[in-house]
């Protein structure tokens, strides 16, 4: 089974400029699967059930999102309503969705997992022994396993690698929307990166105005930022899972929207 898996798609510009590279990344890699996380999907911050209905049309098979996605209350609902959609496991448990889903592609049932982090983000229990809990719970029911791990810092993130490593097929980071350059498969068949990246602007600062974004570290005031636009770059990063869950190969995708 390959999976493509896509960086934190910012804004309308995001989603555009994935829709324009879709078809070459499926005529390129030809995925059985396309995750995309997409909890900046709407207006550079947040999920609607319209933006991710956007994603789902391009082929998109699952959504993982992150620490903002409660940003708009009206989506709510279609977050406890579609499976597609996954939020951090280690949110309150009565929070809307859920943290797990489960796709079957063909004979490979795989699940896939949303954790966050918890160095300098709200979480309501630490994301290690919410890993074993939610990995025990799959137990039985998947063949292989995908973990977005949504974190602030390099080493929460590594840490969780190491955690996981011969687990799950794949442990990838998100959230600081900056590729990194350690992507590899871990001695246990754990593909890895420390981060896909974004799915945006390269132009402003990560997905935002870079005028904007400089005027408020210069003034330390509150600014309202806009969804920066142009010099759009798809981050992604390609998984090749064997028949027992491990993963063969993980490479990096980092192209210009066309």
């Amino acid at each position: 089974m390959r999976f493509l898996f896509i960086g934190d798609i910012v804004g309308k510009p995001g989603r555009a400029g994935l829709a324009a590279a879709m078809p070459e990344l499926r005529e390129k890699h030809s995925p059985d699967l396309v995750i995309a996380n997409g909890e900046n999907s709407a207006g550079g911050l947040g999920i609607t059930e319209k933006t991710a209905g956007e994603l789902f049309e391009l082929g998109v098979g699952v959504i993982t999102t992150g620490n903002h996605v409660y940003r708009h209350r009206d989506a709510y609902g279609f977050l406890d309503r579609d499976h597609r959609v996954v939020r951090p496991a280690n949110y309150p448990a009565g929070n809307p969705g859920r943290g797990a889903t489960v796709v079957e592609l063909g004979a490979m049932r795989v699940g896939v997992l949303n954790l966050s982090g918890a160095v300098q983000l709200r979480v309501a229990r630490s994301p290690v022994p919410e890993a074993d809990a939610q990995l025990a719970r799959l137990d039985g029911d998947v063949d292989a396993v995908i973990v977005d791990f949504h974190a602030e810092t390099t080493s929460e993130k590594v840490a969780m690698g190491w955690h996981l490593d011969g687990r799950v097929a794949a442990c990838l980071g998100t959230h600081t929307h900056v590729p990194t350059a350690d992507a590899r498969v871990l001695p246990g068949g754990t593909a890895y990166i420390s981060d896909v990246g974004m799915t945006g602007s390269r132009a402003g600062v990560i997905g935002v105005r870079r005028e904007q974004a400089l005027e408020s570290f210069r003034t330390q005031m509150p600014i309202k930022f806009d969804t920066a636009d142009e010099d759009v770059w798809i981050n992604a990063v390609v998984v090749d899972v064997r028949d027992d869950g491990s993963a063969s190969s993980i490479d990096q995708v980092l192209i210009p929207a066309p």
